[in-house]
């Protein structure tokens, strides 16, 4: 292209880049003949040339959960007024697809990446290998303290006990609690804050009242068919999220339990499914509008500061309990 208009290839790329020194014409003249050339930049190029990318890779568990698709949403909605274009990556909640995700992000010279950590992650070896290289991290709802970096996140300990208060206030005194792994500290704290709130109440914490899994429909759906086998059964079900307090609900209703009269149900993300079911479920809105928000501010924060030392800047999120006809007996 540079041949064909008789410019130096810098001219060219003084052309494209609007640079005040080349003229009118001459940045018509190239753009023109890009187009007829189909011509593309070549973004890893600049990125290593000028020491930025404006690309910022967002990594996510998974992406048919509305909770990271709108806090995606939101990232990219203040990241694209700044100039910043997001490459989003799903790790399946894959150990390995994440360190995949992780490498071909730092491959494509990102400006920094934000990220949710998936189920399977316990060792935080990539993680710290984001931080090696120098490229800003911040992490949001799925994260560890120990990274000390930027960590967007709610109040999951909080959350349970109002879960339980609710249940408690319903006359519930046998409550069930489908828990998520307890190797991520989300889940363990929900699991931490449903005991010391049983505790307060002096109501039994029993172990085949509490079952770890990974959350999905099929778990929800298995747990529940194991907690109505018991010998005593629980009148009351906490799920750490919403598609497993589906799949609970889809049991008890194949059981004709009728729900909330005889075992009371919550969920936990206020999937947007949860107020469409019959009877709505009761769930925990963890404000993923203002997460993703936050998060996508806080990385510009660190990008207008790249000297300040990075130490755990974690910014906690008050919940809302959303009451609902599964759990509320009250209205029965």
């Amino acid at each position: 292209m540079a041949e064909a208009l008789g410019l130096t290839p810098s001219g060219v790329s003084k052309a494209l880049n609007n640079h005040p020194r080349i003229s009118d014409k001459t940045k018509d003249d190239v753009r023109k003949m890009a187009k007829k050339l189909n011509y593309q930049p070549n973004r890893l190029a600049t990125a290593l040339r000028k020491g930025k990318s404006n690309l910022v890779g967002v990594i996510i568990p998974r992406n048919n959960s509305n909770f990271f698709s709108s806090v995606v949403e939101n990232i990219e909605g203040v990241l694209n007024e700044k100039g910043y274009n997001v490459i989003i990556s799903q790790s399946n909640e894959s150990h390995k697809k994440e360190c995949d995700c992780i490498d071909a992000l730092l491959s494509a010279q990102v400006d920094g990446i934000i990220a949710s950590m998936a189920n399977e992650t316990t060792n935080l070896k990539y993680y710290e290998k984001i931080k090696e290289k120098g490229t800003p991290l911040v992490l949001f709802d799925r994260g560890e303290n120990d990274l000390n970096v930027d960590y967007i996140c709610i109040d999951d300990y909080n959350s349970s006990h109002k879960v339980v208060e609710h249940l408690v206030n319903q006359g519930c005194k046998r409550i069930a609690h489908i828990a998520g792994s307890k190797h991520i500290r989300i889940y363990k704290e929900r699991e931490i804050g449903y005991r010391d709130a049983l505790k307060k109440h002096n109501l039994p914490i029993e172990d085949e009242l509490i079952v770890e899994s990974s959350l999905r429909l099929e778990d929800g759906r298995r747990i529940m068919q194991q907690l109505l086998e018991l010998k005593d059964r629980p009148d009351a079900v906490y799920a750490s999220g919403d598609y497993a307090a589906l799949g609970a609900l889809q049991v008890m209703q194949e059981n004709n339990i009728n729900v909330p009269e005889d075992i009371a149900l919550i969920g936990f993300s206020n999937e947007p499914f949860t107020s469409f079911v019959s009877p709505a479920i009761s769930t925990v809105n963890q404000h993923s509008e203002a997460m993703g928000k936050l998060a996508a501010e806080t990385f510009l924060k660190r990008i207008d500061a790249p000297n300040k030392k990075v130490t755990l800047n974690k910014i906690t999120l008050n919940t809302e309990l959303i009451i609902r006809m599964s759990s509320n007996k009250t209205n029965c």
